[in-house]
Order: structure tokens, then sequence, then C-alpha cells
């Protein structure tokens, strides 16, 4: 009788034990030990809510898009609720609405593109302080489940400011933001001082056109400064800077012969500039400010997946950091602009050069 009462509470014992180690699979569960001890998702989810402007901007929007594709093709993710997904916002009102949704979907990180959504980011923080955000473009600071991801667009505004004031011939370059802002204010000064770097007695035409998204208001002003003798317009107004493209394209279709050009921004924007004349393809983009929304994308979904989500920081991404660059496509720059480029790039980089990051008061 005593061994049967021992064996039956060896029984309990392990029973009690079984349960246990089950309780402490199932807190883990698809975690294993990452960097530094940190908890590493094996299957981790990442989401973005767009701005008004759309999953296909060409400009940020869609930038950090492809960023999440590749994070989502090197990590075997699928498309949808378990892998990758974007929430596209029509307005302002569909913000909060959608990094609801993307909470109630129980992704990892949550990815709010575009300083427009700073608010919504931060009040949905403090209501979900479980989940992982992050804002784009912005910075939502004191909150651990926030991290701020920003861009010196000022250094990449620098160099096609270079590009410009080397390459106008009428001495005269414009500058189309879209809301002035703190933000699109750096790309205005950024790119002043560089056309006036290589090129003091150019004029520079800064002008807002209060959108990102209306690109007939765009195109409006970038009819105005071409009229005035403006030759190189460089915008920074998302979706709404196509305006500035087709300006160009219907000044260059009526006239073959006149050189107006685009300076493009966020993506590599070659492909805005084609336009068709005759039987022929010309191409009036110049080249491209390149923010690489994808690298900082890829980079903190990275962070997150392998348990170091950085909740609290404000990163920034320049030209040293592989987060801005000028376009690969270069078949306008003579070499002589190609290497004033790379000459400034280093000053940069190396703390020579200072760039402005604020407009001067005139």
């Amino acid at each position: 009788m005593k061994k049967r009462n021992i064996g039956l509470l060896l029984s309990l014992m392990l029973l009690v034990g079984m349960i246990l180690g089950a309780c402490g699979t199932s807190k883990n569960n698809n975690k294993n030990e990452g960097a530094n001890g940190a908890q590493e998702n094996k299957n981790f989810t990442a989401a973005m809510v767009t701005d008004e402007g759309g999953v296909d901007d060409k400009s940020f929007n869609q930038s950090a898009w492809e960023g999440l594709v590749e994070f989502g093709k090197e990590n075997n993710l699928e498309k949808g609720k378990n892998g990758y997904n974007y929430y596209q916002s029509k307005n302002e009102a569909d913000f909060s609405t959608n990094l609801n949704g993307a909470v109630r979907d129980k992704f990892n990180i949550i990815y709010g593109v575009g300083f427009k959504l700073t608010d919504a980011i931060a009040k949905i923080a403090d209501q979900r302080k479980d989940n992982h955000f992050a804002i784009v473009d912005s910075v939502v600071p004191d909150k651990d489940n926030v991290v701020s991801i920003t861009f010196k667009e000022h250094e990449g505004s620098y160099l096609v400011g270079i590009v410009a004031g080397m390459m106008t011939k009428s001495n005269k370059v414009g500058f189309v933001g879209g809301i002035e802002s703190d933000l699109i204010n750096k790309f205005a000064a950024g790119f002043e001082a560089g056309v006036k770097e290589v090129n003091p007695s150019a004029t520079v035409d800064i002008q807002f056109a209060g959108t990102f998204t209306d690109s007939s208001k765009a195109q409006a002003i970038a009819a105005a400064q071409y009229s005035s003798g403006v030759d190189i317009i460089y915008h920074a107004a998302g979706g709404a800077g196509l305006g500035v493209f087709t300006e160009a394209k219907n000044l260059k279709q009526k006239d073959p012969n006149r050189e107006v050009w685009v300076i493009g921004v966020d993506r590599d924007q070659h492909p805005e500039g084609d336009v068709k004349i005759g039987d022929k393809t010309e191409n009036i983009t110049l080249t491209s400010m390149v923010k690489r929304v994808d690298v900082a994308v890829k980079d903190v979904s990275t962070r997150a997946k392998d348990g170091n989500f950085p909740g609290g920081q404000i990163l920034e991404y320049g030209l040293e950091e592989n987060g801005i660059k000028i376009s690969d496509s270069k078949e306008h720059l003579t070499d002589d602009v190609l290497a004033k480029v790379t000459e400034y790039e280093g000053k940069i980089k190396n703390g020579d050069v200072k760039v402005p990051d604020k407009l001067k008061k005139k």
C-alpha cells in the first residue's frame, strides 16, 4: 500500500512538471533567444499605414512598401495578415482606423508612413502599450513602444543643389515643396545651399503647394516658375510633385529644343520624366534625391524581428548610413558634375561641410 502511494505521488509530480513545462513553452511560443538574450520572433509580421498619397505614390510611401516587401521576401513571409501588409489611407480620418486595424490583426510592428500620422501614432501607442509602432519622417518622443525614423534630407538636397547650380543655363532654378513644415524646409534649405555653393549668382525660387496630393497645384507653380525663366525645378511634394513633371513634359512637347528639367525626390523618378516626342522618347528627369525609406523600414523590421526593437529611439539615416543618395540614373549628368557631387559627398561625410537644415529668414 505504501509503495502504491509513493508511485501515485511520483506520477502526480511528473504530471505537474509536464503542465508547467507546457506553460513555459506556450509563453515563449514562436520565439528563440536572440542577440544579447533578447527574444527573437520566428513568426514575425509587419504592416504599414500610408498617408493619403497611397502605396503607389511613386514617392516615400511606395519606397516604404518596397522595403517591407524586401524584408518579407528575405524572411519567407507572405503578403497578408500572417506576413506583411499595408493599409491605405484615403484621408486623415483613416489614419487611426487603419492603425487600430493593424493592431487587431496582431502585426508585431506597425509603421505610420509620413509626418501627418504623428498624432495618430502617438494616441494609439498610448492606448496600445503592448504593441510596437514606428513613425516615418517624424518624431514621437518619450514612448518606449514607438521608434522614430528620420532622414538627413538636407544632405541629399545639397547634392542635387550642386547638380542644379552647375547645370542651369538661365541661372534660375526652382523648388516646389508640399506642405510647408520643418521637414520640407530641410529639403529647401539643403537645395538652396548646394546651388549657392557652386553658383553664387544663381537665384532659387522657393514655393510651397500646400498639399502632397493635389498635383494641379504643384503644376501651376511649376508653370509660373518655368515661364519666369527657371530651367530646373526640384520638387519635394510627394504625389503632388507629379504635377511638376506634367508641366515640364508639356513644355518639352510644345518645344522639343527647350531645356526644362525636373529633379525628383524620395525614389529614382527617372521613369516619370519620359516624354514622347514624335517617334522618340526623351527624358526630362535631371536626377533624383533618393531617400532610402526602404532601407530604414527593412533595417528597423530586422531589428524588431531579432528582438532588438529600438523603442523610444530617434533613428536618423543620412549619407553615412546609406539612407540618402542621388539616383543611379545619371545619363544627363556630365563627368565634371558627377565629380563635384562625389567630392561634396565626401566632405559631408567627413564633416568638412555642414549642410543647413533650416531656411534662412529673408
